[in-house]
């Protein structure tokens, strides 16, 4: 099992403190560092940004949002960050929610599976330089009836293949994932419901394409807090304002994708709970309804040896690359936990 890191979005007053996280990843031996994008930071800036300043470590999307980008353009990104950074990039995908979707970007949250489909198909076609032309139900290239011609992609990628991920959670769309992609992006993933919850329907869309799990990159991003054994319940406190905004705040009512997967873990009474006191405006009493169980599952938390036990509980359950995002109040926090996270795989017998 490989460790990546995840900045998650730039800013937050944390601009420079991400930079020398992603550094100090690049120095360990991390194997991706990945950024995120919601209706701040854009991703593909952050990343030329880090990959101009490491040597080593891969740098990822997770996630290019589909609907603010055409496909073709995602496809030049690609192409253009994998050249830039020496055969470096990997590319994330996800359709967002939505809030973000239709209020940010002013595209109909419709039909998610189909379209990332034909998305997929598309950048990956353009990705091949030969000329693009594609008919389906979402997109049609060139345009009929007009000026349009096939055009083929200019840029030379470091590489062949670039690999492609999808930031999945429910059970249709992490069947697909296995099916059309190289690697599934995961949240919230506990090890005692991974195969329950995930691994299942990753096999049922590889197998559906004729392919098994070997060579799948099943890829969870997990917040990682250091300390004393004795003192796990006060860290997952810190990880409260961040469960409550998922499983309670994102998406809408109707479509909260994390709030189904608490749900599917066993926790639907609490689920609701926590939706209902988030979208009320109590988002305290939403952070204080999380059960204590629900947080430890799903990050690491306490001493090197404990994170150690946690990390062969994910290995186990079928993990290939662990994401970390370490929390700290200041730089050395955050050092430190990155730090820990490779004693902790070496101590696992996993490095």
């Amino acid at each position: 099992m490989q460790l990546g890191i995840n900045l998650g979005y730039w800013g937050a007053g944390m601009d420079g403190d991400n930079l020398a996280v992603a550094q100090e990843a690049d120095r360990l031996g991390y194997a991706v560092c990945w950024a995120a994008e919601a209706y701040g930071s854009d991703a593909a800036t952050v990343l030329s940004w880090v990959a101009a300043q490491t040597e080593r470590i891969d740098v990822g999307s997770a996630i290019f949002q589909i609907p603010a980008r055409q496909p073709a353009m995602t496809a030049m990104t690609a192409a253009t960050l994998d050249s830039l950074s020496g055969g470096r990039f990997r590319l994330g995908l996800g359709v967002s929610g939505p809030q973000v979707s239709e209020g940010w970007y002013g595209v109909k949250f419709d039909k998610p599976l189909a379209r990332t489909r034909e998305y997929v198909e598309i950048v990956r076609r353009a990705m091949t330089r030969e000329r693009l032309t594609y008919e389906g139900e979402h997109w049609t290239l060139p345009l009929p009836g007009g000026p349009g011609k096939p055009i083929k992609l200019t840029v030379h990628p470091q590489r062949e293949h670039i690999p492609l991920y999808i930031a999945a959670i429910g059970p249709k769309n992490l069947e697909q994932t296995g099916e059309i992609a190289d690697g599934a992006l995961l949240i919230f993933p506990s090890a005692e419901h991974l195969e329950e919850t995930t691994i299942k329907h990753l096999r049922a869309g590889r197998e559906k394409a004729g392919l098994t799990l070997d060579g799948f990159d099943v890829s969870p991003t997990l917040p990682i807090a250091l300390g004393d054994d004795t003192d796990v319940d006060r860290l997952a406190d810190v990880f409260r304002p961040y469960t409550a905004l998922y499983v309670g705040g994102m998406g809408s009512a109707k479509q909260n994708f994390y709030n189904q997967l608490a749900q599917r873990m066993g926790y639907e009474k609490e689920a609701a709970e926590i939706q209902r006191k988030y979208l009320s405006g109590d988002k305290q009493g939403a952070a204080a309804a999380i059960p204590q169980d629900l947080i430890d599952r799903t990050t690491l938390l306490g001493s090197v040896d404990r994170i150690a036990e946690r990390m062969r509980a994910y290995a186990a359950a079928g993990v290939t690359t662990l994401n970390l995002a370490p929390a700290g109040f200041s730089l050395d926090e955050r050092l430190a936990s990155l730090r820990a996270g490779t004693e902790a795989l070496e101590r696992a017998g996993l490095a």
